[in-house]
């Protein structure tokens, strides 16, 4: 996937900006009384300025390097305990492992980590593969949650070829270290695989510090004791196995070195036992005791196995030693009592935020709805590391400061961290479901500003996120932007808060201005085109070799073409209407916080302007809006011819590489499609106008845009539709239908229909018809494949891509809400 490709152009010409920085360390006054004026002391002085003038240059070339590294200057939006069981004890404890099938820790830098596991004994696979970490290659025909408040309680099911798995947790508040939880797993057969064998795993493992101790019964792990500085004194207890058959049990008591490692020492530990005499097959237990020599300190991970013929399930009870008045265990019937009252609670409060069964769906749609908002808030997750940069003045990659991040991710399978343009999507629906997860959420991404105001694209925090990324895309460089969409759910919660009385609301909007004003700058500062009031994405190749269309992954739309040849003097129409929309929402803010807005609202009259729009991206000649660079559609990706004197046996495997066929000019670019949408998608276009009417039809036509199953990136007439970027890179933004997008066309359908204007009638035809159409094939696909995706293919409408797909594409609940 090419979303997580970084361009490393060090020498780009498009690194045109110095960072701001206020020096005053250069300053230097002479405190001597002596009197220079002696011929003699002429080659001191001039010595002594040569000198004191290296030094200053020395240290502020030093202060460069550091820049990129250095936090913003202004108060902290979250305090350093703002996430901790003193300060917010009901958001402490979570599924914050999203990257995990299952797993429970705290919103703290060094939570101890808790996590399920299991594998199919007697598999024809030898040894069995063990699920952990979420991965498409497990080939699981379905999983995700089914209810999840974010809070409280989730419920969700995993489904293998022969059995059903079912996770269940429940917390409750006491004491100072944010209360108690239990999980439940149960695991049935599917249909008449009766005879499979599973075995159940569940683990504490220490992040570097604290204690465990195990409490053995019979050789039976039956709970283990532990403390730590976040959450005192604690035990995890495991119950016996609750079913009509006869259980194994089997433990390891073990040292991990790295929390990405512990799969690993898990697979390392099972040793070959024999199951009965029946079985011939071997039998995977798990080793007991089996602590390194070299490990400081004592066993940091302990694992709890036990290995059934299904059906079966079992309880795993976290209770913490602060919660002294305990009125009884959250085990058996008070744990199925609290699970039903929080499921209860979650189907009103869901009904009432997204009333659907008023919008016609019925309750096998509004199940889907549920699973799809509830994968939403069951993927946030707690990280907490140093991101990997670089600036310009930087010969190496550095480590940013350490900071936590409180967010939600794409794909639980293949992008489980923080992607800084889909969270803008992201918290549309979260902060519908519940505002105070959402300001929570974007409290932490504001916090990530350095002090240029810039914030890294992707959030690799941590050895467990890290080891999901190759090396080489680790580097995040400060020159590249990602469309700032954090200002959409802003601009939701900034409409909602007028009139707010309460000093919450006001108090967050003021903890926030700073911060968007300086991450606004750097925006209107660092992606400037050459000529005025024109706007260019950073970060595109400006010497392919083997792309046909050089990637802008800083726009987020990665392959989408833009112009051929990339140039400083290229125009994106998209970063325009971004900039635009982030000016507007920004002056609301001031205005909301009592500060100067005249800045905001000037900048945003401007770039809204229709006229100075049309002037810069309207393409008369196609009557419609495009990017302008130094382009050319004769392109293509051709063989090298190999050597005329090298036999065809010895040529080594080349990559085919870039032809132009004709030299490029400066023209508007020919690749009608989500870029050429932006005015519209962000309300930019005039309601009355000759340029609505023109997209409006184009959104219809089956050679453009329209398909059965919702709006295709780009047109099926482009040149580049569906074309490979590179021999090995497939299409990605190219065709395909995203949810994201699609969403935004709904929204400014909607708007347009309901704004006085000539074309409301064929405005509302086509909102009706598109949305009937997203919507319909989302469910079709989750029913059919028993996942939601991350983009449709646009000829069978049938999934593609990675999966499940929880972050932008379950914006599929607010459109069937109609909530925009």
């Amino acid at each position: 996937m090419s979303k997580h490709s970084e361009m490393r152009r060090r020498n780009n010409p498009d690194r045109t900006h110095d960072p701001k920085i206020k020096i005053n360390d250069f300053k230097h006054k002479s405190k001597s009384k002596q009197s220079f004026t002696k011929p003699s002391n002429v080659a001191t002085i001039f010595l002594m300025v040569i000198v004191i003038s290296g030094i200053g240059y020395w240290r502020y070339q030093t202060m460069l390097k550091e820049v990129v590294k250095m936090p913003l200057d202004v108060r902290k939006i979250n305090n350093d305990n703002s996430t901790s069981a003193a300060v917010n004890p009901e958001r402490f404890w979570g599924s914050y492992r999203p990257n995990l099938y299952f797993g429970m820790k705290t919103r703290s830098p060094q939570s101890p980590l808790f996590g399920f596991m299991w594998l199919t004994q007697f598999a024809r696979e030898m040894p069995p593969p063990v699920r952990h970490w979420c991965d498409q290659g497990d080939s699981l025909q379905k999983y995700g949650w089914l209810k999840h408040d974010g809070v409280n309680f989730g419920i969700q099911e995993l489904e293998e070829r022969a059995y059903k798995i079912r996770t269940e947790f429940v917390k409750r508040l006491g004491g100072r270290h944010g209360g108690d939880w239990t999980a439940r797993i149960s695991v049935t057969p599917k249909g008449s695989a009766k005879e499979t064998v599973v075995s159940l795993m569940f683990y504490v493992a220490l992040d570097g510090q604290g204690s465990l101790q195990q409490d053995l019964v019979k050789n039976r792990l039956s709970s283990v004791t532990g403390s730590s500085e976040e959450l005192g004194d604690f035990s995890l207890s495991f119950s016996k196995q609750k079913g009509p058959n006869s259980a194994k049990y089997n433990h390891l008591i073990s040292y991990v070195s790295r929390l990405d490692k512990i799969t690993d020492l898990v697979k390392n530990a099972f040793q070959v036992k024999a199951w009965d005499k029946e079985h011939t097959l071997p039998f995977f237990a798990l080793g007991g005791r089996l602590v390194p020599r070299e490990s400081p300190g004592g066993p940091n991970m302990m694992v709890y196995q036990v290995t059934v013929q299904v059906p079966s399930e079992i309880e795993i009870v976290f209770e913490s030693g602060s919660f002294v008045n305990r009125p009884n265990t959250l085990s058996g019937d008070i744990f199925q009592q609290e699970l039903t009252k929080y499921s209860t609670a979650f189907d009103k409060r869901f009904t009432k935020t997204f009333d659907l069964e008023e919008k016609g769906y019925n309750s096998a749609d509004i199940d889907f709805a549920k699973a799809a908002m509830s994968n939403m808030v069951g993927g946030i997750g707690y990280f907490y590391g140093s991101s990997v940069v670089q600036s310009r003045y930087n010969d190496k990659p550095i480590e940013y400061w350490p900071a936590a991040l409180y967010t939600a991710v794409p794909s639980r399978s293949f992008f489980p961290r923080g992607f800084l343009w889909d969270e803008g999507f992201h918290n549309l629906l979260i902060s519908r479901w519940d505002s105070t997860i959402s300001k929570d959420i974007l409290s932490h991404w504001f916090d990530l500003i350095n002090i240029e105001g810039w914030i890294p694209r992707e959030q690799i925090l941590g050895d467990e996120a890290r080891a999901r990324v190759p090396v080489e895309f680790v580097v995040q460089h400060n020159e590249n932007a990602n469309p700032p969409t954090l200002f959409l759910p802003l601009q939701r919660l900034v409409s909602e808060m007028k009139g707010s009385t309460d000093p919450k609301d006001k108090h967050f909007l003021e903890s926030i201005f700073p911060r968007l004003k300086t991450w606004f700058d750097w925006y209107n500062s660092t992606q400037r085109g050459s000529q005025p009031l024109t706007y260019r994405w950073r970060g595109r190749d400006f010497n392919p070799k083997h792309e046909l269309n050089p990637k802008t992954l800083t726009s987020g739309l990665d392959d989408f073409p833009r112009a051929s040849h990339p140039t400083v003097d290229e125009r994106h129409v998209d970063l325009r209407c971004w900039i635009a929309l982030a000016s507007g929402i920004l002056a609301d803010i001031a205005d909301a916080v009592g500060k100067d807005s005249s800045e905001y609202k000037a900048t945003y009259a401007v770039l809204s302007d229709s006229k100075l729009l049309q002037t810069l991206h309207w393409w008369p000649q196609k009557q419609r809006f495009a990017d302008y660079g130094l382009h050319t559609d004769k392109i293509s990706l051709v063989k090298p011819k190999p050597p005329a004197n090298v036999h065809p046996n010895n040529v080594p495997p080349v990559q085919k590489e870039r032809m132009v066929k004709a030299e490029p000019t400066y023209q508007f670019v020919n690749a009608f499609g989500y870029v050429s949408l932006f005015p519209f998608l962000l309300k930019f276009v005039d309601p009355n106008s000759v340029q609505l009417f023109k997209i409006l039809g184009d959104l219809k036509n089956p050679d453009l845009l329209w398909t059965n199953f919702g709006l295709r990136s780009l047109a099926r007439t482009a040149p580049l539709y569906n074309k490979h970027n590179t021999e090995h890179d497939p299409p990605y933004w190219r065709g395909a239908i995203w949810i994201n997008m699609n969403y935004l066309t709904l929204g400014a359908l909607n708007h347009y229909a309901k704004t006085e204007g000539q074309y409301q009638k064929l405005a509302t035809g086509i909102y009706t018809e598109l949305r009937n159409n997203v919507v319909s094939n989302i469910i079709k696909e989750y029913r059919r494949t028993g996942y939601i995706w991350e983009q449709y293919d646009d000829k069978s409408g049938n999934g593609k891509g990675s999966h499940p797909f929880t972050g932008w594409s379950a914006l599929v609940v607010l459109i069937m809400a109609e909530e925009y």
